[in-house]
């Protein structure tokens, strides 16, 4: 079984607050992962994990033809909502529904880690890569550099037994990336970070931002939304500035690769 079976029903659970309140937080991301995979006017572009657009409306700005899949039809509904002309799709990353070398240029921001299989997502990626083309992945930095491991093994610690699988940082240890990509048949030609504070006017924002996230779906449904929320809240109490506003500095890495 592939990933949107899971993901999506997951991700899509509070889909307009994961647009409105979330994903902003990832333009930066976004705008570098555009411009180092080249998209421009008239380069026909795939967003692998698009949620609900943001990265496509940019992309489009910039004269791209615009693709994107996402496993929840809910945020693909928005998708489609904020950018008509685009071909959304709802689908798995490890079966993506476009021919061989259909794009120019392929960005997959934060969502590989959360394939079931990700060197298959890596393989599919560069299958609808077209020759010469260019694939972005962005994950998050290395802990470290993440103030937002504290929100993550806050949750991690209000579960009765952890989740399975490698967790939000997977792909973000030293050559773990680029081990896979490599086994999917890419070469790296660069490699950048960016940083992308996620900032809310209060607490109570934070949470109702945080809580759309799929991985927060997954631990509300295993140990209750009230014991989550104590910890998402407890995690962040150290991040609250004088005016009430919060602020959690984060970093994303992204490698830009070809076949």
């Amino acid at each position: 079984m592939g990933s949107s079976a899971i993901q999506g029903e997951l991700w899509g659970s509070a889909a307009a607050d994961w647009t409105q309140l979330q994903e902003p937080s990832s333009v930066p991301l976004w705008e570098a992962m555009l411009t180092a995979a080249g998209v421009g006017t008239g380069i026909r572009f795939l967003d692998a994990g698009c949620g609900g657009g943001g990265a496509c409306v940019m992309a489009a700005a910039r004269g791209a033809v615009v693709s994107g899949l996402d496993a929840s039809p809910a945020l693909i509904a928005i998708a489609k909502a904020r950018l008509p002309v685009a071909d959304f799709r709802v689908g798995d990353l490890e079966a993506l529904p476009f021919a061989d070398g259909a794009f120019h240029s392929v960005i997959a921001a934060n969502s590989v880690q959360y394939a079931a299989d990700p060197v298959t997502a890596l393989k599919e990626l560069a299958r609808v890569c077209a020759p010469r083309g260019r694939v972005a992945i962005g994950v998050w930095a290395s802990p470290e550099q993440v103030e937002m491991r504290h929100v993550f093994a806050a949750v991690r610690a209000a579960l009765l037994s952890p989740p399975p699988g490698e967790g939000p940082f997977a792909l973000s240890m030293p050559g773990r990336l680029e081990q896979l990509t490599t086994q999917a048949g890419f070469r790296a030609i660069s490699s950048g970070e960016v940083d992308c504070p996620f900032e809310y006017a209060n607490v109570d924002a934070l949470w109702r931002a945080q809580r759309s996230a799929g991985p927060l779906q997954g631990a509300m449904r295993a140990a209750g939304e009230a014991k989550i929320e104590e910890a998402v809240r407890g995690a962040v109490r150290r991040f609250v500035k004088p005016d009430g506003r919060v602020r959690l500095e984060n970093r994303f890495r992204y490698v830009v690769l070809s076949k």
